[in-house]
C-alpha cells in the first residue's frame, strides 16, 4: 500500500474501503487497523456498490484487492453488526458481487487472511501472497455452516479433499501449503509482493478484455453464452488488430469492451 492510502488508513478507525484507480488499475483496500481490517457491517453492504460502480468505469480494466498495512482481511468484525441484521448474508453479497466483477480481479494478500476474508480472497480471480500470510476458514470454531455458495467456490479451487482440510478443522495454513493446495498463484519474498503485484496488472491492463471477458465465464462454467462470445469476436476487430501487432512486433491496440447497460 502506498504513502496515501497508509495516511488514509490511519483515520479510518471504524473501517473503510479505499479506492483509487491509476492507469487502468482500480485498488480497494480493506482498511480497519484497530481490528485487523476485519470488515464492518457498514463494508460488506458497501462493497457490491464500489464493485458496481468501477465495473461500469471504462478506466477500469483490472481489480486489486489488498488489505491496509500487514493484514490482509481477519474476517468480519462481529461488534459492528446490530441484532436484525445476518453476517452470513451480508459476508455472501460481497463475495458473490466480487466473483460476478466482469474484468480480472486480484487479490493481494499479506498477514491474516482469515474467515471472511479467505471468502473474498477466493471469489478473486488470482490470488498472489508474501512469504508469512496465513490462511483459514474458520466456521467449525464457531458452529457455522459455512455458505453453500462458498463452500463450492473453496472446493473447486483447492479440490474437495483440501476444502474439507480447512473447513473440518478451521486450522491455519501457511502461505507454502496454500501454494500447494492451488489457494494461491504465486508466492513472494517478503518486500516484493507490491511491487509483483503492479507489475503484473499491468500486464493484465495491456491484454485483450474480449479474450479476458470471455475466459472468465468460460472457467467459472457458464455455459449458455458460447455464441454470444462467438458473435462479439466477430464484430470486435481484435483478432485481427492482435494479429497485425504480432507480425509488426509492435504492442497491440484492443479496442473491445465490455457493453454498458
Amino acid at each position: 500500500m502506498d504513502a496515501a492510502h497508509a495516511a488514509e488508513a490511519t483515520q479510518a478507525p471504524r473501517g473503510a474501503l479505499l479506492t483509487d484507480v491509476s492507469d487502468g488499475v482500480a485498488t480497494v483496500v480493506i482498511s480497519h487497523p484497530a481490528k485487523r481490517n476485519a470488515m464492518t457491517a457498514a463494508m460488506w453492504r458497501g462493497l457490491p456498490e464500489l464493485l458496481a460502480g468501477l465495473a461500469a468505469d471504462p478506466a477500469v480494466r483490472v481489480l486489486v484487492l489488498t488489505g491496509a498495512g500487514e493484514t490482509f482481511c481477519a474476517g468480519a468484525d462481529i461488534s459492528s453488526l446490530t441484532g436484525a441484521e445476518d453476517p452470513q448474508a451480508l459476508a455472501v453479497a460481497a463475495e458473490e458481487a466480487l466473483a460476478a466483477f466482469p474484468k480480472p480481479t486480484l487479490a493481494a494478500i499479506r498477514g491474516f487472511c482469515v474467515g471472511g476474508g479467505s471468502q473474498l480472497a477466493a471469489a478473486c480471480d488470482l490470488r498472489f501472497a508474501e512469504e508469512g500470510a496465513s490462511f483459514g476458514v474458520t466456521p467449525a470454531k464457531l458452529g457455522i455452516v459455512y455458505p453453500a455458495s462458498s463452500t463450492r467456490r473453496l472446493a473447486s479451487l483447492v479440490g474437495p479433499a483440501a476444502a474439507k482440510y480447512l473447513l473440518f478443522s478451521a486450522q491455519l495454513i501457511d502461505a507454502e501449503r496454500a501454494l500447494r493446495t492451488g489457494l494461491l498463484d504465486e508466492l513472494l519474498p517478503a518486500g516484493q509482493l507490491s511491487k509483483r503485484v503492479a507489475e503484473f496488472a499491468r500486464i493484465l491492463a495491456t491484454r485483450s478484455q474480449l479474450t479476458q471477458a470471455s475466459a472468465k465465464e468460460f472457467a467459472d462454467g457458464r455455459t449458455d453464452r458460447d455464441a454470444y462470445w462467438a458473435a462479439q469476436a466477430a464484430g470486435s476487430g481484435d483478432t485481427a488488430e492482435g494479429v497485425a501487432a504480432f507480425l509488426e512486433r509492435r504492442a497491440p491496440a484492443f479496442t473491445w469492451t465490455p457493453p454498458t447497460g
